[in-house]
């Protein structure tokens, strides 16, 4: 069984896209039993998911971007107090090749041409590793494009993406598209559509290269899962 854990939020809109990004998931493998829960903000919360499936040994797939608070401290938890092992976490889905595919996927349907400079806008941590996991993912997505991809944050670091656009902005580039590096609609995709950015890029939400990472990361667990039960 596959638990997808989102980090949840007040809008609709994003409880909305997360599952709408399971429906691909379970279409492209209908014989996996596939439920989400949530960190936050919605429900079911995560710790009733686990309850509801007592007995039961779920792969939990956390629909996140980065390594942050909540992969190192939260997901743990919740395993230990359920008396799942470790093993049962898969990564954050971030950074990874197939997200830099549905990013530049969602950069050329918001119109921007192939010339234009990127920022990628991400929600931003005050864990360092979060944010190196976004500098790795704007330089993956700088590869996917062919061309440079400046890193930003929309909270709790530097540089914002305002200020990512103005900075490329006083260089001399006039039209910049921001690329939107969030799963779903909700606040910071709110902020992030504030920038006076020429092109603004809809979250990632259910596009199938992240429905397809989203199977990796499992299998990715599944497989350690079943190589720690074969020792």
């Amino acid at each position: 069984m596959l638990l997808a854990v989102a980090h949840g939020s007040r809008d609709p809109a994003a409880v909305t896209s997360v599952r709408a990004l399971l429906r691909v998931v379970r279409t492209l493998r209908p014989e996996l039993t596939v439920r989400c829960c949530f960190l936050d903000l919605a429900r079911p919360s995560l710790e009733d998911a686990l309850a509801r499936l007592a007995g039961r040994q779920p792969i939990l797939v956390p629909l996140l971007l980065g390594t942050g608070y909540h992969l190192q401290v939260d997901l743990p938890a919740a395993l230990a107090a359920a008396g799942l092992p470790h093993t049962h976490l898969a990564p954050a889905l971030g950074p990874h090749p197939l997200l830099a595919e549905a990013l530049a996927d969602r950069v050329t349907e918001s119109g921007a041409p192939a010339d234009a400079p990127v920022v990628l806008a991400g929600a931003g941590s005050s864990d360092p590793t979060a944010l190196a996991d976004t500098e790795r993912m704007a330089r993956l997505l700088a590869t996917r494009l062919g061309r440079p991809v400046t890193p930003a944050h929309l909270s709790a670091a530097t540089p914002t993406p305002h200020q990512a656009v103005a900075a490329l902005q006083a260089a001399g580039h006039p039209r910049i598209a921001l690329a939107t590096y969030l799963l779903s609609p909700g606040h910071f995709a709110h902020r992030a559509a504030t920038t006076p950015a020429t092109w603004t890029s809809a979250p990632l939400a259910a596009h199938p290269a992240v429905a397809r990472l989203v199977l990796h990361r499992y299998d990715q667990a599944r497989a350690r899962t079943t190589a720690r039960l074969a020792a």
